[in-house]
């Protein structure tokens, strides 16, 4: 089983990604680390984010690696444990960046595929495009979505226990940049793919969003049964 869970920066898709693998013995892929990882290298490198050519080079050459249990994901980098360097707001807006070159998108696209489809009980994909463009024929498709004042609140107060020093305010003009970005790229653009269901997290929980999502996950495998 495949399941694609979309959506813009905030809106809970990891948090909620790995609870479904954890509780359903899925495979998970967070592709936002992956692209995570690729804007931590361009940005180590000190390299401009205007050269693509060698922006897609060092997604081709980099080896990143999503290690352990989906609880306790770890992010590795050419052999480096990057679990925490990738989760900083200036390594989250290089993301937003990379992610924008199609070579890059071209690179990671395939690496995400094969992980997925080597799987041996199917995997819980979480990104902007999984369900449009990196797995259009997944077997579950949710969008997750929510006002960004809710997603910069959600945000924050994540930097704040991680000791990231940053403001609500800096944090919601990021989510909005963020957003701007993902929707106005021209190579596979945020959109809610016509088979999805959308979730607007904005006043539920993790705990109600999770049942929603369960639901729907046990309904098709009692369809399929």
């Amino acid at each position: 089983m495949i399941i694609a869970i979309d959506g813009p920066s905030g809106a809970g898709k990891s948090t909620l990604g790995k609870m479904l693998a954890k509780k359903l013995n899925l495979l998970y892929l967070d592709t936002g680390a992956m692209y995570r990882s690729v804007g931590l290298a361009v940005l180590s490198e000190n390299l401009s984010f205007e050269d693509k050519a060698r922006v897609a080079e060092i997604a081709e050459n980099a080896k990143i690696e999503l290690i352990g249990e989906p609880e306790n994901l770890q992010i590795f980098l050419d052999g480096k444990d990057v679990s925490a360097d990738i989760r900083t707001n200036e390594v989250g807006q290089a993301a937003s960046i990379v992610s924008g070159v199609s070579e890059v998108r071209k690179i990671l696209v395939e690496h995400q595929r094969t992980l997925g489809e080597n799987s041996a009980n199917g995997a819980v994909l979480d990104g902007r495009d999984i369900g449009s463009v990196v797995f259009p024929n997944a077997d579950i498709k949710f969008f997750l979505t929510a006002k960004p004042e809710a997603r910069a609140h959600r945000r924050f107060e994540e930097d704040s226990a991680k000791g990231f020093e940053t403001t609500y305010e800096q944090t919601l003009h990021e989510i909005n940049m963020r957003d701007e970005r993902d929707v106005s790229r021209e190579d596979s653009p945020l959109m809610i793919a016509e088979d999805a269901i959308v979730i607007d997290t904005s006043e539920l929980n993790l705990s109600e969003v999770f049942e929603q999502m369960l639901a729907v996950v046990r309904e098709k495998q009692n369809e399929s049964a």
